[in-house]
């Protein structure tokens, strides 16, 4: 029997679709039975890891104090209004990041802490979403959600796959976990069960069992259902919208043979929004329960992205990195204004006595401190509080301390979700002081 175990009451059901329900007070969706005198059952946890490559500016990336009177550098700025549910971490590295050459060796592993093969092989290790999802994410429709904003990269760098440079999820030590960069193909993953069967709205399909839904919940959750079928549809809509445009990444065929060329490269024309239809992709994913553990790739490292969106569209992403200016802090604060709209998002969504941000670890890193290659020091934040199992509001500095690795976090991490593990990549013991 499989382990995902759903009745009419914890999902939407309609033809070629399922949708699993956000939290509400009157159903059992992780706890207990409504109207029976058990104690009800909290949310999940959940873990995303956001990547954005090539680092940051070495001057504004800082934070120090603690709470609401923390003070952040100017990249970190847009993280404000969530320092009190947040931990800034500083001095962790992978030691395999310093072997080999720059951008892949410093990229391919950093969720895994493993060694790279080199000479254009592919070998790293299992990474922390997905060690998370082996064992946690059959109880889930999706067991892990792996998306991009950047396509993959095959060719070799110095020796090194630049495969490294467009991966952090792995599967297995030789399987770089596909990467999804289509909206539209993402939405369908969590809500249908075929996405070819109809070109039909979830919405539409689920309408009936909807409305049988609202007669038996409570007021409250009635206005919670309709604020999430809300911002389904809207979700729905932005991508129909992109694909009348003819942007590649919302475009999804509405008729018998599509009426536009598709491109054989699929990078999105506009990357302000393919960026953010990805972080509402993202919430929605936790806020269906449809997956708990999910990363998302801005973009790669040694990436070839432009932004003209903010006016820097004379210069590549990586190029950009090896110079201190204006525009790359331009370009540091518009990733990191993805990462605050994500976790507003979530702290929108009560679930019981908290938000869907407080039972998150959403963490934020990138391959490198610095544009220079300076691996390390890597920087890594971590927002929301992993179901009250995480003390935020703090700047935490292991530079100076005698275990300062990366899978030390990743291993005390794990823990939280009670998979305690002996080793994970080069780590054997806990971050002290998590």
């Amino acid at each position: 029997m499989s382990a995902f175990m759903t009745t009419r009451r914890t999902m939407l059901r309609g033809l070629g679709v399922t949708m699993a329900l956000p939290w509400l007070e009157s159903l059992r969706v992780w706890g207990a039975e409504a109207g029976t005198n058990e104690v009800q059952g909290e949310a999940p946890i959940r873990f995303a890891a956001l990547f954005s490559g090539n680092g940051f500016h070495r001057e504004h990336w800082w934070a120090k104090g603690s709470g609401k009177t923390m003070e952040l550098g100017k990249v970190l700025e847009p993280l404000l209004p969530h320092r009190e549910k947040m931990l800034f971490i500083q001095g962790l590295y992978n030691e395999e990041a310093l072997k080999g050459n720059i951008h892949s060796s410093q990229t391919g592993n950093i969720l895994t802490g493993a060694p790279l093969e080199a000479g254009g092989g592919i070998r790293s290790g299992i990474s922390i979403d997905q060690m998370l999802a082996k064992q946690y994410g059959q109880t889930t429709k999706v067991p892990s959600l792996v998306l991009g904003c950047e396509k993959s990269n095959p060719s070799v760098h110095k020796n090194y796959s630049m495969l490294y440079s467009s991966h952090i999820s792995w599967s297995s030590p030789t399987t770089p976990t596909p990467l999804e960069v289509y909206p539209a193909l993402a939405f369908d993953r969590l809500f249908r069960k075929d996405a070819s069967q109809s070109d039909q709205s979830v919405l539409d399909a689920v309408l009936s069992d909807a409305r049988d839904l609202r007669r038996g919940i409570s007021r409250s959750d009635k206005q919670k259902l309709d604020e999430y079928l809300n911002s389904v549809r809207e979700v729905e809509q932005r991508i129909d919208r992109a694909g009348q445009r003819g942007e590649l990444q919302g475009w999804r065929p509405t008729l018998d043979k599509p009426n536009v060329p598709r491109p054989a490269d699929g990078i999105p024309q506009d990357i302000a929004e393919h960026m953010r239809l990805m972080c509402d992709i993202l919430v929605l994913a936790f806020q269906t329960d449809a997956t708990r553990f999910c990363t998302l790739k801005l973009n790669n490292d040694h990436s070839s992205l432009r932004f003209p969106n903010l006016g820097v569209d004379y210069m590549i992403h990586h190029l950009l990195s090896h110079q201190e200016s204006n525009d790359w802090l331009k370009v540091n604060q518009f990733f990191l204004e993805q990462v605050a709209y994500i976790a507003a998002k979530l702290d929108a969504i009560q679930e019981g006595e908290r938000t869907t941000l407080d039972n998150t670890m959403l963490m934020y890193c990138s391959s490198m401190l610095t544009g220079s290659h300076d691996a390390t020091k890597l920087p890594v934040v971590i927002l929301g509080r992993g179901g009250g199992k995480l003390e935020t509001g703090r700047v935490l500095n292991y530079l100076d301390q005698p275990n300062r690795k990366m899978c030390s976090l990743y291993l005390s991490l794990m823990d939280r979700f009670g998979l305690h593990l002996d080793q994970f990549g080069d780590a054997t013991e806990r971050l002290a002081g998590l």
